[in-house]
């Protein structure tokens, strides 16, 4: 069957469609494939223009901004929902109440294209190791691998036009898009739990969960990385995560298991990007990649070839003997906290940039690491700064700046020979951008214009 023959003359409400080309690219595939395709999204107008303009071509497209009506969600043959919406919105019950299929663009695309995928989650870690297994198998096969999930600016459903029959393909996912996998009762073939840690507590405990439910929560939608896996199938992680999944009380775990530390990659493999943590990382890339059995001569040349991820321990410049790092993707305390004893030889040389919205994620740990590891810290505004600013002073004297372009003005004053600016927020990009790629771009630009 041809995949738009699925799509060909179905009603489709997709929610939440952004502005990263994500959603915008999986309405216009649909379009093409003759879908009648109601675009909604609870921001206004003004904000959504650009998905409006990028879509004007299609007249099967519609589109309704605002508040969300349940009429939209009603009658239809599936709704597409963008990752991030929380399941408690009234508009999504009555769509289930309705007996209207829930769907996300990474599961639909594993759906139809039926090829194996090999899926990479975990609170951190997640996007080195995706691109480590993506890079490595690209250059020993020579081969067009197919990359997506959870990558900037890439539409699942547009992978269709280049899935083929001996197509593999690679995938991000985090947790919200793994929800889809939870409906669609799917899992990859080859699966990759990195890690598990506090994350997105200002998510699931909208939905009037405590700490502890609110976890479980956000593991139970990790784990349907695994959950759906056959007994042919590959789950590697670590483990401290796999002893989590145990007990989970609906999982049987019949596949195959790999367990990974950072003891598998010899001492002399050198690798691009810095810390014990992307050891780990390429520990998991390695199980990955001998699961569809590379030879350990491919996986150690891949890996040792991989120049690593824009945003994570990423240096961008070396002015007057002083390392700039951005860290950008690291928006937990735990990242920011790997990321420090990643880099400090023991010289407590780092100027850490940090700050921005509030997760609920415990602090002191983040506080302790500043002090141990810090020569000054410069924070951007946001509610997680706040936070923080409360019980950081008496560790270490911060300097506290109006936004991130004075920041790293700050940073280079202080900067002296030898030291390192780390670019590393600790916290969410949400209130003072869009999204954390434009803070990326931002940090990336003023350090480009840096002499």
């Amino acid at each position: 069957m041809s995949y738009k023959d699925y799509f060909k003359g179905k009603k489709v409400t997709v929610m939440r469609i952004g502005l990263l080309g994500r959603g915008i690219g999986d309405a216009a595939y649909m379009a093409e494939a003759g879908a009648q395709v109601l675009v909604v999204d609870d921001a206004s107008v003004e904000v959504m223009q650009p998905a409006v303009e990028a879509l004007k071509d299609y007249p099967n497209i519609t589109f309704k901004f605002g508040p969300y009506q349940n009429e939209d969600f009603g009658n239809r043959d599936f709704i597409l929902v963008g990752a991030g919406a929380s399941l408690g919105l009234e508009c999504l019950r009555y769509a289930i109440e309705d007996g209207v299929p829930l769907k996300q663009s990474a599961s639909l695309f594993a759906e139809l294209a039926e090829v194996p995928i090999i899926g990479v989650t975990g609170t951190r870690g997640k996007s080195t190791v995706t691109q480590m297994i993506y890079h490595t198998l690209s250059v020993v096969t020579g081969e067009k691998i197919l990359l997506g999930g959870n990558i900037r600016g890439v539409s699942n459903l547009q992978l269709l036009k280049e899935a083929k029959e001996d197509s593999l393909c690679v995938m991000e996912l985090d947790s919200w898009q793994l929800q889809g996998w939870g409906w669609a009762k799917l899992s990859p073939q080859i699966a990759v739990f990195t890690n598990f840690m506090e994350d997105h507590l200002n998510y699931y405990q909208k939905e009037g969960l405590d700490k502890k439910a609110a976890m479980r929560a956000y593991f139970a939608d990790k784990a349907n990385i695994f959950k759906y896996q056959k007994e042919s199938d590959v789950l590697i992680t670590t483990p401290e995560v796999f002893e989590e999944a145990k007990t989970l009380p609906d999982v049987t775990l019949g596949q195959e298991v790999r367990l990974a530390d950072e003891s598998i990659i010899p001492e002399d493999c050198l690798l691009a990007m810095p810390g014990r943590h992307n050891r780990l990382n390429a520990a998991l890339a390695y199980e990955a990649l001998k699961a569809i059995s590379l030879t350990d001569e491919e996986i150690f040349s891949g890996l040792a070839s991989f120049a690593g991820v824009e945003g994570r321990l990423q240096l961008l410049k070396t002015v007057n003997n002083v390392r700039i790092y951005n860290d950008n993707n690291s928006t937990t305390p735990q990242a920011t906290i790997a990321a420090l004893e990643a880099l400090d030889l023991g010289n407590k040389n780092i100027i850490l940039i940090a700050g921005g919205a509030d997760k609920g994620i415990e602090l002191n740990e983040l506080v302790q690491s500043i002090g141990d590891h810090c020569r000054q810290v410069i924070l951007t505004p946001g509610s997680g700064t706040d936070r923080l600013l409360n019980i950081i002073n008496g560790i270490k004297k911060p300097i506290v700046a109006e936004d991130l372009e004075k920041a790293f003005e700050e940073a280079r004053l202080v900067a002296e020979n030898g030291d390192i600016i780390l670019f590393s927020p600790a916290f969410a990009s949400f209130g003072q951008y869009k999204n954390e790629y434009e803070r990326n771009d931002e940090f990336v630009e003023l350090v480009n214009k840096y002499e």
